[in-house]
């Protein structure tokens, strides 16, 4: 299913103890899907992901494998979001698979395409090679089957999963740990605690 542009990071609110909650999304793309998917779903203010496709305007309108993340500003931010991103795929690696997994974060507003450019300078510092990661608009999004998505976490011991995801969540814990869901980590079996 493809769903057209909405145009706005700030996608709306819901209570959480007859508090109001705002709610922010943005989309990211780097690497495989599942991957990305697995490592902001074990994230602290994250409240929805989609998983699957998403394109962009100009030369970059090929679908790319990617997800919407949808998150609670007051708990994680969108610096530490593009961060948490930027450390968890190859973003100054432009191998001849970037059409497939796009090194991209897909913006819905003008003001958060430029805060994102400045987030990924202020990030440059973290890496050797230049960052190679795109600041790009949202043009659509396409879900992939339902049976395809919440991959890490409707089975965590796939083969897959310990291969590709768990060093993701490794690094995670390492470099992120403030912003990890143990709990959900821990209720999903995943335990690094010893290493």
């Amino acid at each position: 299913m493809v769903t057209p542009a909405i145009f706005h990071e700030q996608i709306g609110f819901y209570l959480k103890n007859n508090v109001k909650v705002i709610i922010n999304k943005v989309g990211l793309g780097g690497g495989c899907h599942w991957c990305t998917e697995g490592v902001f779903a074990s994230l602290n203010g994250i409240v929805k992901i989609n998983q699957g496709w998403i394109s962009s305007t100009g030369s970059n309108t090929q679908f790319s494998e990617a997800i919407e993340v949808y998150f609670e500003p007051d708990i994680i931010s969108l610096i530490d979001l593009i961060s948490i991103h930027l450390h968890t795929h190859a973003c100054t690696a432009d191998h001849s698979m970037r059409n497939k997994y796009r090194s991209a974060i897909y913006t819905y507003s003008d003001g958060q395409a430029k805060q994102s450019h400045e987030i990924l300078r202020q990030l440059q510092n973290d890496f050797e090679l230049k960052i190679i990661t795109q600041v790009l608009p949202f043009a659509e999004f396409k879900a992939n089957k339902v049976e395809f998505t919440d991959y890490l976490y409707t089975s965590p011991n796939r083969p897959f999963c310990q291969r590709y995801i768990h060093p993701k969540l490794q690094l995670l814990m390492q470099r992120f740990s403030k912003h990890v869901n143990r709990e959900k980590l821990e209720d999903a079996g995943i335990d690094f605690s010893n290493g």
